[in-house]
């Protein structure tokens, strides 16, 4: 679910940065940026606790 949001971020970030709206497309990338890597340490976090 976060992997997807994350992904939608990253398409609105390209069309906005393609259509010169550099603001939005800024905020668009970080927001993409900061969950990625929030969906990598929960599935980090998931595989540590799944094997014990």
């Amino acid at each position: 679910m976060m992997l997807r949001y994350s992904l939608i971020f990253l398409v609105v970030a390209i069309i906005a940065g393609v259509l010169g709206f550099g603001g939005i497309a800024g905020a668009a990338s970080d927001i993409a940026k900061i969950l990625f890597f929030v969906f990598l340490v929960l599935v980090v976090i998931s595989v540590i606790t799944g094997r014990k």
